[in-house]
């Protein structure tokens, strides 16, 4: 689900639709698409997305990988380690265009209506739209899951749908939304994004505990089997009500999709190396660049590919959390990231493959730089006393090294921010004033990122820290994460081209002490919510610009976070039997418009079981 969509406020449409569908005086309008940052590009009779092949042949399985374990097939929920692939089950009342930054078209829902004065939405339902039971799909399922989500389901929707005052089902097919004003501009748009479950089979079941059932959905595909915790099988469904829809027309291809889950990347890495699974995409450098010399790849049977994608890269970054005193100094926090050598760890672990993450937005144009100037600086001097005084000087910079290792200056510079902030090195022991020494723990979900974690604690150690490491699986991971039970971890925090009522989980006071939310850090800052409110209230893309880079910079010079770094490109690797359309959309992988090739199948299959150990 692509909750990083768009925002804006009531001076100007909460979202644009057709000239020739918009409302004259009062009058509601009626569309098939939402978009906020102009016209669709796609009329209301396109026959597929223009990325498809709307002829892709149907058939074959495709194998791919999931790392750690699950117990849930409940993902709206806290409770449990939600199964991967779960959305494959269910249906959006819309439907994201991956090739525009912010478009949705009409998919469970057949027309889209708003009245004039822009204080709701209303959704008209398909009339075949129908759930795998051959149910039909209903107002009621959609009040259902949405006040079901939002009183039983993560903190998140809570957040998202704030500004939503009331739901009601008109009639078996129609469904209204009423919102508190107009002037949260993209709130239509994440409605159409919500998925809609049925109400009649969550009947006695209590929606707040984990899952572990095949649930009824009404998506293209169905859950066939599962091996509790280590594989999970979805099947195409042939008499998919969607399958004819534009917005489903050469998608959802292969007839099965099989989950296999391994402990950790690097098995995980072992199994598609031995034909156990047909696609991965590589996140670890170092990998790329040396562990695909292997005899299926010098006979041709597995391609690697490297396509780039425009999506903003966000935030990845070691996030310490400010709910431990440990880090509530700035000064302790910028320290730390005067000791993080990216250069270095970019020539020697990631062989030259990585840019530095200098903004909270990057890869986009919401991403703040140099000097605040113009509507920006307008916006940042009402915060003057309340954020940094050289925030309105200075350029916001991360250091840089000359790649050596040998970083002197940052440990200079990190040493006399801890001074001042009252830490002093004693027998090569950095303490306070009471005696007590920095100790703390970096927690991380696999042992993939040891390799960076490690090399960072090495050089902390220089300053008379007493970081430690600490691996668990993916699933205990996660639980302490919504605990917020860790000190520092890894944090990768995606955005979109149009930031809006998701930045409220993302940074906000409210949410910083919310278990289950996306603060990760526990940001608590007034200026932050502030901007966040504001972002979400933008009339327009400009002042969404303005806006989204004040509170950029403003959470840049909190030095909540060490940057990391980003990859403007999908690293694939996969046996050659898939076939795909001649161009990838925009703003995503795409997967599913791949198909299997029949003609390639039989070879690739041979070359796998010779690439298997013997037994």
């Amino acid at each position: 689900m692509d909750r990083r969509t768009l925002i804006a406020s009531g001076l100007a449409l909460p979202f644009l639709l057709p000239s020739a569908a918009r409302a004259q005086g009062g009058a509601v309008v009626r569309s098939h698409a939402l978009s906020l940052l102009g016209e669709p590009a796609l009329p209301a009779d396109f026959t597929h997305f223009p990325w498809v092949n709307p002829d892709a042949p149907k058939g074959g399985e495709i194998a791919l990988t999931a790392l750690g374990s699950y117990d849930s097939f409940n993902g709206y929920v806290l409770r449990g380690t939600p199964a991967v692939g779960l959305t494959n089950l269910y249906d959006t009342l819309l439907k994201s265009s991956t090739d525009e930054a912010s478009a949705e078209y009409c998919h469970l829902a057949v027309a889209i209506e708003q009245p004039a004065d822009r204080l709701g939405v209303t959704f008209e339902l398909h009339p075949a739209a129908r759930f795998h039971d051959g149910r039909p799909v209903t107002a009621d399922d959609v009040v259902w899951t949405f006040n079901t989500l939002r009183q039983h389901g993560r903190p998140f929707y809570r957040a998202y749908w704030a500004d939503v005052t009331e739901v009601v089902a008109e009639a078996q097919r129609r469904v209204t939304f009423r919102f508190k004003s107009n002037e949260n501009r993209e709130l239509a748009l994440i409605l159409g994004q919500m998925p809609v479950l049925p109400k009649h089979w969550w009947e006695g079941r209590d929606f707040a505990r984990p899952l572990l059932e095949a649930p009824l959905g009404s998506g293209p595909y169905r859950l066939e089997r599962f091996e509790s915790g280590r594989s999970l099988t979805y099947r195409r469904v042939p008499e998919y009500w969607a399958r004819d829809l534009p917005t489903a027309r050469g998608t959802a291809n292969t007839d099965v999709i099989r989950y296999e889950y391994f402990r950790d990347a690097t098995v995980a890495l072992e199994a598609f190396k031995a034909g156990q699974i047909d696609f991965r995409t590589e996140n670890i450098a170092k990998e790329w660049a040396t562990a695909y010399d292997f005899p299926a790849v010098q006979r041709g049977l597995v391609k690697r590919d490297e396509i780039r994608h425009e999506i903003p890269t966000g935030m990845q970054a070691f996030a310490v959390n400010l709910r431990r005193s440990l880090f509530q100094d700035a000064r302790v926090r910028r320290a730390l990231i005067e000791v993080f050598d990216f250069e270095w760890m970019n020539a020697n672990l990631f062989y030259g493959s990585y840019a530095r993450t200098t903004s909270y937005f990057s890869n986009s144009e919401l991403a703040s730089s140099g000097i605040p100037e113009g509507r920006e600086l307008e916006i940042l001097q009402a915060y003057k006393g309340k954020v940094p005084d050289r925030l309105f000087t200075e350029a916001y910079a991360l250091p840089v090294t000359d790649g050596s290792g040998n970083n002197r200056e940052g440990l200079r510079r990190a040493l006399a921010l801890l001074r001042d902030a009252g830490w002093v090195v004693k027998d090569r022991k950095l303490v306070n004033a009471q005696g007590q020494g920095f100790a703390f723990e970096i927690l991380l979900q696999g042992p993939s990122f040891e390799r960076v974690a490690l090399p960072y604690v090495q050089i902390l150690q220089r300053l008379g820290m007493e970081p430690r490491v600490r691996t668990i699986d993916p699933a205990q991971y996660q639980v302490r994460i919504d605990a917020f039970d860790y000190d520092m971890t890894v944090e990768s925090q995606g955005q979109s081209l149009s930031p809006g009522n998701e930045q409220r989980d993302f940074w906000t006071s409210a949410k910083a002490q919310e278990n289950g939310s996306q603060n990760v850090a526990g940001i608590a800052n007034p200026v932050v919510d502030e901007l966040v409110e504001l972002v979400i209230a933008a009339p327009d893309r400009a002042e969404l610009i303005a806006r989204t880079r004040a509170l950029d910079r403003v959470l840049l010079w909190g030095d909540y976070m060490i940057p990391q770094w980003h990859s403007r490109t999908f690293r694939l690797a996969y046996w050659d039997k898939f076939g795909r359309p001649p161009r990838n959309p925009k703003y995503a992988l795409a997967l599913d418009s791949w198909w299997i090739e029949r003609t390639r199948e039989g070879t690739v299959e041979q070359g796998k079981r010779e690439a298997r150990p013997a037994q």
